[in-house]
């Protein structure tokens, strides 16, 4: 698609759609279609940053009248590169990032374009979580849609799992709620069943009381790599659900925690934490703990409760 095309279709936009349009001739546009994985580069004809649900309804529809891709941008980490698309239209959700949390019915009301980092931050604050993704900056919207594993998760399952409602857009327009008690098909589709179901405007999520955890890295040289897993599959037989480990082969970072043999080199990476009571855990993750090479730093950390954020 030429300029002069973007430019037609982004007046279109401009008549019926309420939120920002960028197009390839405007400064914002290349910092707006980059995405996680810097490998994908697209190049859409036009990128549509959505305010509100209603703009996700116009959007749609614009895109479909223009018989164009479409892609939808979260947080803008799918490795696949499906949030964004060439000569096509990328539906931006990244404006919508609001998170509010009822510490009383422990919920969390999430909207598309949140991260994990805006969601711990508001339901820290009292003392709660429900699992999210294992690095802050995944978007809400696309782990929980795609299952989502992190480090709550074998005590308190996928971030699906514990996504209780929902508020679509559909390709039709239509505007639709799905819960346990209204559209329960859809909100099973929605916790697992894959994806092009609608673009969700509105989540909410069950949250937890997760106060403090123990967590940190332990390092392996690559060398002991098959007496490592080999034990830490045997440990992990047992091991209790407030435990979640994840094993990766990784390249040990300059950082002050790690032997300076092991900087540079090959290592074998175990990560992870414990949401439990902290001699419990201290003492299941032991067998794995007083193995490790690394330093540090494996800690107690504490999630702040209402008072540390009062004044």
């Amino acid at each position: 698609m030429t300029s002069t095309q973007g430019n037609v279709l982004a007046r279109s936009f401009a008549s019926a759609f309420g939120g920002t349009v960028l197009t390839r001739d405007d400064e914002r546009y290349d910092s707006a279609r980059a995405i996680w994985n810097g490998t994908v580069d697209g190049h859409p004809a036009l990128i549509a940053r959505c305010h509100a649900a209603e703009d996700i309804a116009a959007a749609v529809n614009l895109t479909r009248e223009a018989g164009l891709p479409l892609a939808v941008r979260g947080g803008g980490h799918s490795v696949a590169g499906l949030s964004t698309c060439d000569d096509g239209v990328v539906i931006d959700l990244s404006p919508m990032r609001g998170v509010s949390i009822d510490p009383v019915r422990r919920i969390a009301t999430v909207q598309p374009g949140a991260t994990w980092a805006d969601f711990d931050a508001a339901a820290a604050v009292n003392g709660l979580a429900t699992t999210g993704g294992l690095i802050s900056s995944t978007g809400v919207a696309g782990l929980t849609l795609g299952g989502g594993i992190g480090w709550l998760q074998r005590k308190y399952g996928l971030s699906c799992d514990n996504l209780v409602a929902a508020d679509l857009v559909t390709a039709s327009r239509d505007f639709v709620h799905a819960s346990e008690t209204e559209h329960e098909g859809l909100l099973w589709g929605l916790r697992g069943g894959g994806g092009n179901f609608g673009i969700v405007s509105r989540f909410e999520f069950a949250l937890h009381p997760v106060s403090i955890i123990l967590g940190g890295l332990m390092l392996f040289p690559l060398a002991r790599g098959k007496e490592v897993l080999t034990a830490l599959r045997e440990w992990a037989v047992g091991a209790p659900d407030e435990a979640s480990l994840l094993a990766a082969i990784s390249t040990a970072p300059p950082e002050p925690f790690v032997p300076p043999e092991l900087m540079g080199q090959k290592v074998l990476a175990i990560v992870g934490c414990w949401c439990g009571d902290l001699d419990a855990g201290t003492a299941a993750l032991g067998p794995v703990a007083r193995a490790r090479a690394c330093r540090g730093p494996v800690r107690a950390y504490a999630i702040p409760g209402p008072a540390d954020h009062a004044g």
